[in-house]
Parts: C-alpha cells; sequence; structure tokens
C-alpha cells in the first residue's frame, strides 16, 4: 500500500529511511512549538491556542503537501511573517491580531487560485537554472546562520552586528549551551563521514541527553529570563485542548473589522502574499535541487499541487488561529537524512499532531540540540554551489548576490529579489537580452516596485 501510494522504489527509497527523515525534519522543526506563541502572543493572542494552532495547521498543511504532491516537504506557520503579523501589523499599525487573521485567511485564498492557475508554477519555472542553484547555496548559508545563532555561538555586538561567543570569560550558561552546539555539530559530522544512517537524528537526540546531564549536575544551569530553558520536561502530556476556541475562527469575528481600512488591508495582504509566495518558491527550489529532484531545465516536476498544499495550509492556519502556514526550509534536515517521498511528510505531519498531547515534551527540546542539525544542513545544501558556472559572469554574479543576500538581510525571498533584479540588468546591458524570460522582467519591475512602497 505505501508502495503504491509514494512509489518509494521508484524514488530509491524505503520505509525505514522516510521515517527517520520524517522525524529528523520534525526534530528540526519542533522549535517552531515554542517559538510561534511566543511571537504571536506579543500580539495579545493566547499562547497555547496559538500552539495548538501551530500543531493542526503544520499537521493539515504537510499531510497536503504528502498526499497532494508526495514531496517530503513540511509545512508550520513561518518565521519572519509571524513577527512581521505581530510587531508590525499588530505593533505598529494598531491593528487587532483578527485583523491579520483575515489577511491572511484572504491571502491563502488568493494563493489557492495562484496555485490552481500556472501562474506560480510559471514564475518558478521563469527563473535560471544558475540562479536557482544561487538560492539554493544561499537557504544553505542561511539555514547554518539560524544554526549558529540559535546555537549561541554567533551572538549580537553592538560595533560589528554579531561576533563569536566568548568563551575566555566565566563559563556562563550561554558557554555551555555553545559548547553543546558545537559537540552536537562534530557528532552529527562524524556519524556522517562515517556513514552512519540517521546521523541527524541521532545527533539531535545525544546533543539533548547530554544536556540533560550536565543540568543534572549543575554545569548547565537554566536561566529562562534570559531564553535559556530546562531541557527535562516538566510534564509529558497535556489533553487540555479547550483553549483554542479562542482563536479557531476568530478571523471572521467582528474584532477583524474594527476601524477597516480598505488601503492598510491592501498593504498587509500584499506584504503577506509576497513574502509567503518568494519564501516558499526559494525553499522548494532549495530543497528539491538538494534531493535531485530537479529537471535538466531546472523545473520542479508536481510543482503545482505542491504550492496548492502550501496554499491551503495558510487558509486553514489562518482559521485555526496562526500566522501564514509555509512550507518549511527545515525540511532540508529530512532530505539530507534520506526523505525523498511523502511518506517521511506523513511522518512529520503525524507527529505535529502527536505533538498536541505532548506538546511539553517537544517544548523542552532545547536549540542547542536542534542547531547542529541546521549548521550540518547548511553545509550538505553548499554543494549546488559546484553547479553555478563561475566563468559565465552574467549567470553567476546573481546567483552570488542571491545566495549573498539571504543569510545577511535573513529573507529567502529578499535574496531571490535581488538575484532576479540583478539578473535582468547585468544581461539586458551586456547584450544577453535574449535569454532573460518575458516573466522575468515582470519580477524585476514588481520587485523594484516593492522596495519602493514597502
Amino acid at each position: 500500500m505505501l508502495e503504491k501510494q509514494f512509489k518509494l522504489k521508484a524514488n530509491g527509497t524505503d520505509v525505514k529511511t522516510e521515517i527517520i527523515a520524517g522525524i529528523t525534519t520534525f526534530m528540526a522543526m519542533a522549535y517552531i512549538l515554542a517559538v510561534n506563541p511566543a511571537i504571536l502572543g506579543d500580539s495579545g493572542m493566547n499562547k497555547e491556542a496559538v500552539l495548538m494552532a501551530t500543531a493542526l495547521s503544520a499537521f493539515i498543511g504537510t499531510i497536503c503537501m504528502a498526499f497532494l504532491a508526495n514531496y517530503p516537504f513540511a509545512l508550520a506557520p513561518g518565521l519572519g511573517l509571524n513577527a512581521y503579523f505581530a510587531y508590525t501589523v499588530c505593533g505598529s499599525m494598531g491593528y487587532s491580531w483578527q485583523f491579520a487573521l483575515f489577511a491572511v485567511f484572504v491571502e491563502g485564498l488568493i494563493f489557492v487560485v495562484l496555485s490552481v492557475t500556472p501562474v506560480r508554477e510559471a514564475i518558478f519555472n521563469a527563473i535560471p537554472l544558475q540562479l536557482k542553484k544561487g538560492v539554493s547555496v544561499g537557504i544553505g548559508l542561511f539555514v547554518a546562520f539560524i544554526g549558529l545563532q540559535n546555537g549561541k555561538i554567533v551572538v549580537y555586538k553592538e560595533s560589528t552586528l554579531v561576533t563569536i561567543v566568548s568563551f575566555n570569560k566565566s563559563f556562563s550558561t550561554i558557554g555551555v549551551w555553545a559548547l553543546l552546539t558545537i559537540i552536537g555539530t562534530l557528532i552529527i559530522a562524524i556519524l556522517n563521514t562515517n556513514k552512519v544512517k540517521g546521523s541527524i537524528l541521532i545527533g539531535i537526540f545525544a546533543t539533548w541527553i547530554l544536556g540533560i546531564i550536565l543540568e543534572l549536575c549543575h554545569v548547565y544551569v537554566p536561566a529562562p529570563a534570559d531564553g535559556f530553558y530546562s531541557t527535562i520536561p516538566s510534564s509529558f502530556t497535556d489533553f487540555n485542548f479547550a483553549s483554542l476556541g479562542q482563536t479557531f475562527g476568530a478571523c471572521f469575528s467582528a474584532q477583524a473589522f474594527e476601524n477597516f481600512k480598505v488601503l492598510d488591508f491592501v498593504v498587509v495582504l500584499f506584504a503577506f502574499l509576497f513574502v509567503d509566495v518568494f519564501d516558499t518558491l526559494g525553499t522548494l527550489i532549495g530543497c528539491a535541487d538538494k534531493a535531485d529532484m530537479l529537471d535538466k531545465e531546472g523545473r520542479l516536476p508536481r510543482i503545482r499541487p505542491a504550492l496548492l498544499a502550501d496554499a491551503i495550509a495558510t487558509s486553514t492556519g489562518a482559521v485555526l488561529g496562526t500566522s501564514t502556514t509555509t512550507t518549511f526550509v527545515e525540511s532540508s534536515s529530512g532530505i539530507s537524512a534520506g526523505g525523498r517521498t511523502g511518506l517521511s511528510s506523513v511522518v512529520t505531519g503525524l507527529l505535529f499532531l502527536v505533538a498536541l498531547i505532548l506538546s511539553p515534551l517537544f517544548i523542552s527540546i532545547p536549540g542547542f540540540a536542534t542547531a547542529p542539525a541546521l549548521i550540518f544542513v547548511g553545509f550538505l545544501m553548499m554543494s549546488a554551489i559546484t553547479g553555478i558556472n563561475f566563468k559565465e559572469p552574467t549567470e553567476s554574479i546573481p546567483a552570488f548576490l542571491a545566495l549573498l543576500v539571504m543569510p545577511l538581510v535573513y529573507s529567502i525571498s529578499d535574496g531571490i529579489c535581488i538575484g532576479v533584479i540583478s539578473y535582468v540588468v547585468i544581461n539586458l546591458f551586456t547584450g544577453n537580452s535574449k535569454k532573460i524570460k518575458p516573466l522575468m522582467y515582470v519580477l524585476a519591475v514588481l520587485f523594484i516596485i516593492k522596495y519602493i512602497v514597502l
């Protein structure tokens, strides 16, 4: 039955590999169960309700991806979009979180229309293959940078913006956290080099267990006020789902339309729409390239159902009570563990469903346990750089700019924007206009307008 549904042999995989990959992806994404409620809670939403909406929307979106497209891509409420939701729409603009949810819901409906028509697929196919390689590398750098930050190896410094954590001072909690991240990364690297299956997943659990031991020995001392939480779960299960009623369907409530201004709504809608479209496209490009799913022309088979799954998840998530649900770049960790079909997505989705009950356990997964996985996945995604032809500057310079911008400005969509704009401008003014697809001109103009207006 599984073979017939997911075509495991045709994709060079098996049930065991897909299960390990699904678990690995979930472990790399589990942090969103803690982070999303923390961010959206700042908009006035009930954190317990947001956690449940996060888990349910991730389950629905990921299962849709599995059965509609048969890809090992997982979905959940996206970082960046939730911050825009909480701090811009509900913060500086002063709108209610119900209003923001309604905007996300409408965005999802528009996505559904764009996904069942050739529009989003045409955008994906219009991006040149060399630029797609640059996007893949850029996502790898972006993921690794997130891992370095989550692992407290890279920390903020006013003069240089970022720096490496100091180990020569008293060995504080942050120092232990960073050291555990380094150890976890080395464990994964050694296991992977020795071709141990499930090396990333083993590394996550091994680092977590080591952290628990250090906490019991009082070497690692939790400091919740500074974001360093206990590695030991306070409990394992929670069967109380009543709080979800505080956000479910709130996007249609009267509060969503209080002081409603059409122009503001259009601006908010466009921002959600733009970032989600190109974050999703970028993630699909990067993950598909890593899994060798792109054809010779850089196209992704079955991209339309994959985009449709993303669109359905967005509107469903809004009804449940969370910001935009999108394809997660952490899917690359499961792909690196061998995931090639929707079966791994089914495993990831079911784990998000289980997380509703085991939320105290999954929230306890510390950042130093998942950070090594992200760092190592970044390394694995760097291999796409060999596909960039650096002897052809009209192709390689835009790819370089795209991969450079993503980690530096913390945005996949901005990396794509800069890559597309630079590709059109460079080729237009170097006599290579014939190789620019018409849609690339349209995208370049829209991106320039975006930077002027938003």
